[in-house]
Formats: structure tokens, sequence, C-alpha cells
């Protein structure tokens, strides 16, 4: 069986990958933050080893704190002959996040540009919900995903945060003899109490959703 979550919730093995996944491509469109005209980025795109290729590619991602933008074709040179074509790569030129970690949430620190610094001179800081990284990871096309060095068949970013859980069978998580001899009574297994507290805290989260709380109390 299975408990459907009332509100998706990160992987507690994968949140350190998806912060890195996070602090690679754009928080806002979704696309790697850059293009294959960027050689080192290019380079890291060839790299055989997806591992390899994953942590080459979020060096040079991390800290890129706007999505690249299409080159206009004012901007290229049509007399210089050794320019390569240059590749569409689609990006939305908005600023980024700084991503940071606190305990098992995520937050992100937009810092102002020169120009909205004189009005608001302090970075907006605000936490990122797995929800809303869930839609986001969603939106990570495959060509993307092959270019970071996952898998769109076996190693998809949105796998890491957790929608539904599974629920081991019965004979997984017998009842245990309380007085040790088998005979006399007999109480539910260590992992049955955790799954009925999740339960009951999953009933808590979705009624307080449909009561219309507050993001935070959420």
């Amino acid at each position: 069986g299975h408990i459907e979550l009332a509100t998706p919730v990160f992987h507690v093995g994968f949140i350190n990958k998806i912060k890195k996944v996070l602090e690679t491509i754009c928080y806002n469109c979704g696309k790697i933050k850059l293009d294959e005209n960027n050689d080192a980025f290019a380079k890291a795109c060839n790299i055989r080893d997806p591992k390899s290729r994953f942590n080459a590619v979020w060096r040079l991602c991390k800290a890129k704190n706007v999505c690249d933008t299409d080159m206009s074709d004012e901007d290229q040179d049509p007399n210089n002959e050794s320019s390569r074509p240059k590749v569409a790569h689609g990006g939305c030129g908005n600023r980024q996040p700084q991503i940071r970690k606190e305990g098992l949430k995520l937050y992100g620190t937009w810092k102002p540009d020169k120009e909205a610094q004189e009005e608001n001179p302090q970075p907006e800081k605000k936490r990122l919900h797995p929800l809303d990284i869930l839609a986001l990871f969603k939106h990570i096309s495959n060509e993307e995903i092959r270019k970071m060095g996952l898998s769109e068949d076996y190693a998809r970013p949105e796998w890491m945060i957790i929608t539904v859980l599974p629920v081991p069978p019965p004979p997984v998580r017998p009842s245990i003899s309380v007085d040790g001899t088998g005979q006399g009574m007999r109480g539910e297994d260590d992992l049955t109490y955790k799954l009925g507290d999740i339960i009951r805290a999953n009933a808590n989260v979705r009624q307080a959703e449909t009561n219309g709380s507050p993001q935070h109390i959420v």
C-alpha cells in the first residue's frame, strides 16, 4: 500500500542533491543557467561519466546569478569566420537566488541588482517549498536532464521529492510479543507505530490546508 502525502516533502537522503540541482538550473524557466556557447560548459557536457558530468556542470553554474539569454543577431560578428554557430539556449535572463540549506529546509536569497538596490538594498530571502520545487523540476526538459548527467528514465530530479510514501506489508512489520514468551499480549512493531504517526500528521496537514491556514503553519 501507500500513503498519499498532503504536501510534498524532500527526501532526506537527496536534499543535498536537490540543492545542487537548484544551483544548476534557472529558478524561473528550469533551464541550465549556462549555455553551450560557454566553452567550459560545452566541455563539461561531453564528460562521459554521468556523476563527473553532474559535478562539473554544477561547479560552473553554482556561482552564476543570472540565467543566460540568447545572443541577439546584432551582437554576433558576421565577419568573424572563426566564430562557430551559436546554439540557441532560450534562457530567461532572470536573477538567480543563492541556495542555503538549514536543517531539512532550503532557502533562497535574491540579491537586488544595481537598479533595484537604491530602492530596496536588502536581499530578499524566502523558504523554497517542496511543492514549488517539484513543479520546477517537472518543467526541466529531457535534454537538460541529460546535460546535467541525470537520466530521464531512471533519475529524474522530481523523483527526489516524495509525494507518495510506500507502506510495507504486515509480514515485514509483524506484531511482537510483549513478555517475550510468544504466548501473552502482543504489541505492534515500531515501524507500524511510526506509520500511524505519519498518517495522523498527514491528516493534520490536510486539515490545515482545507481550513486555509498560512503556508508557514502547513
